[in-house]
């Protein structure tokens, strides 16, 4: 299992913060950094400095590191038009020299929407649906060409290609917890399915309807990853543990992977078992880097 490290700058973090982060996660070998796209803080925390815009963050970090995957887990369709979304983040991969991989989701935090004057529709699907499709044409159009969509929500005409990285294009990522209509997204457009903060036996589950959906529009089912996301707190011991968990800025939900190395190895083996094959270790402190640095020493080497 590959683990990656995923971070909630909204809470609380200026540029220089994340790019520690970043630069840490990439010194220590995990294998990317995302971050959620969100402009308002969640739960009692002051979130100072303010808002910063995670498409800017990573078009930051894309020039300021090599090796590491950069993207969102999720990039609501609120927050740009799919055209622009295009560009923005084909952009980022071309900085990054490829290394770029794009959570498209549905949105749900009405309140910042209200906040920053963004339109927040009650129904949203179609919205994604038809963004999916149209970012995933327009990356696909060859260099130089054009691209026409006429859908129920978007229009284009003749847009022309984006720039990106070399040949390929940057990575799709679809996720959800529901068993309907997110596994045919997934198995239609993603490259990668994620779901969040579930047992391994719910993520199992989730993975077999993509595998379904995959199978019935004739794509191999192995040609998608399969991913978790999980909140983290690991401690070199219980008192630790207790001492990191005491510190953060919102409590632990029940899927959180909360113990020892021992104790986490354990935990991401059963996702492993139930088919997921990368691991989102969500951290709450972005200023405790010795976290990150004994999940590194004493949990990644055993999960490689």
């Amino acid at each position: 299992m590959r683990l990656r490290i995923h971070t909630e700058p909204s809470q609380g973090a200026s540029y220089d913060t994340v790019l520690r982060v970043a630069r840490a996660a990439e010194d220590l070998g995990f294998d990317a950094f995302f971050r959620s796209d969100h402009y308002l803080k969640l739960g009692e925390v002051d979130g100072l400095p303010g808002p910063s815009d995670a498409w800017v963050t990573l078009a930051g970090l894309a020039r300021e590191t090599s090796r590491i995957r950069l993207g969102t887990l999720v990039t609501p369709v609120t927050f740009r038009w799919p055209g622009q979304l295009a560009i923005q983040v084909g952009q980022v991969d071309h900085m990054a020299g490829g290394r770029v991989s794009v959570g498209i989701g549905t949105g749900w935090f009405a309140a910042e929407h209200e906040a920053y004057g963004i339109p927040f529709p009650q129904k949203r699907f179609g919205l994604l649906e038809e963004q999916l499709e149209i970012v995933k044409s327009l990356w696909e159009t060859p260099p130089g060409g054009t691209y026409d969509f006429a859908g129920e929500h978007y229009r284009l005409t003749g847009a022309v290609a984006p720039l990106r990285a070399g040949d390929g294009r940057p990575r799709i990522i679809v996720g959800g917890v529901g068993t309907g209509r997110t596994p045919a997204l997934a198995a239609k457009y993603a490259d990668e399915f994620n779901t969040a903060f579930v047992p391994p036996e719910r993520a199992a589950e989730l993975y077999e309807r993509v595998r379904e959906e995959s199978r019935a529009v004739g794509r191999d089912p192995a040609s998608v990853e399969f991913s978790i996301i999980q909140t983290v707190c690991c401690g070199k011991d219980d008192a630790q543990v207790r001492a990191r968990d005491e510190a953060f800025s919102e409590p632990l939900d029940g899927n959180a992977l909360r113990g020892t190395p021992a104790e986490l190895v354990d935990r991401l083996g059963r996702f492993a078992e139930a088919g997921a094959q990368i691991g989102y270790l969500r951290v709450l402190d972005l200023h405790d880097l010795d976290h990150l640095e004994l999940i590194a020493s004493e949990v990644l080497p055993q999960l490689a």
